[in-house]
């Protein structure tokens, strides 16, 4: 599972196979969905998924995605429609025909998570962080 160290670079479009084999075609293809990640939102804050830091890792497994994923508090309302949200976005991307959610609580999600640019959007929008 890989986990995010640094968010790939926003706006570029390399496009990888959509079965890659090499290395170095993996990591683009990871780079990739980890980009389109960043462009699911919260449904409560201004703020994407990723820069929230609830996506802890995700994995390539031949043509099926998978996602670890954790929400900011158990019972979170939004739970269902940030799961259908990654599953659709995902399931857009070429070479994507699965995408697996593994929901995990341990480590718990805390502020700390947040990457600087989800600091940044959440101040702009006057909130706390």
């Amino acid at each position: 599972m890989n986990p995010h160290p640094t968010l790939p670079q926003r706006g570029r479009d390399d496009v990888a196979a959509p079965t890659p084999s090499l290395p170095r075609e993996r990591g683009r293809e990871e780079q990739r969905i980890w980009r389109a990640l960043a462009e699911i939102n919260d449904p409560e804050m201004p703020i994407n998924l990723v820069d929230l830091g609830v996506v802890y890792g995700i994995a390539l497994e031949d043509r099926t995605v998978r996602v670890r994923l954790t929400f900011t508090a158990m019972g979170c309302p939004a739970s269902d429609m940030i799961i259908g949200d990654i599953r659709e976005r995902l399931l857009a991307e070429p070479g994507v025909d699965a995408v697996a959610i593994d929901i995990v609580w341990d480590p718990p999600w805390s502020a700390a998570r947040m990457t600087v640019e989800g600091r940044e959007a959440l101040r702009a929008w006057g909130l706390s962080v």
